[in-house]
């Protein structure tokens, strides 16, 4: 019975991650590698949606990308607030998502295994998963920064974007950035 929902379960991502997109498109990539990411949920540089806030339904964006350089293994992705008051401020970490996948589709939830391959690791609120933005007050600055990797990485649940940084170094192939805005 697992295997049948996890099967199902793996069969709605890749659908859902071919479906035409929504709203805009947004795309950003390191000019040398040439990777791309790109959402139908926000506009680069624009603003992000309450439904993916914390002060709306908390949804995870989708996000795609493509032109992954040869020799990639897995793909890592933070997300951050550099506006915080107290420094950068992380929302989302993930990694070991297989050479693969090329797509995060709208609504992962806060399992730390994703269905598609890779983990969910420990956000800035303590939570393993994705908590959107809430900032206190003003604008702030959400960036999505996707690293495309040279092997997997001894991880679990529990690596913070910290711990993750330090075992990217010496495996990152190239990165590519997706940047929206959220005003209180």
């Amino acid at each position: 019975m697992r295997t049948i929902i996890m099967i199902v379960s793996v069969c709605m991502l890749v659908l859902a991650c071919a479906a035409p997109s929504k709203s805009g498109t947004a795309a950003t990539s390191d000019s040398s590698s040439g990777m791309v990411l790109a959402s139908a949920s926000f506009t680069a540089g624009e603003s992000i949606p309450r439904r993916y806030t914390l002060y709306g339904e908390n949804l995870t964006p989708d996000l795609t990308w493509d032109q992954a350089p040869e020799g990639t293994k897995s793909f890592a992705l933070i997300s951050r607030d550099p506006d915080a008051p107290g420094g950068s401020f992380v929302h989302w970490v993930l990694f070991n998502m297989p050479e693969d996948v090329r797509c995060l589709p709208e609504g992962l939830g806060r399992d730390s295994m994703l269905p598609l391959g890779g983990t969910q690791g420990t956000n800035s609120f303590r939570r393993v998963g994705y908590d959107g933005p809430k900032p206190p007050n003003g604008t702030h600055r959400y960036y999505f920064d996707l690293y495309a990797l040279d092997g997997m990485l001894e991880l679990d649940q529990t690596a913070t974007a910290g711990r993750l940084q330090q075992s990217m170094k010496g495996h990152v192939l190239a990165q590519a950035s997706l940047m929206g805005k959220y005003k209180k």
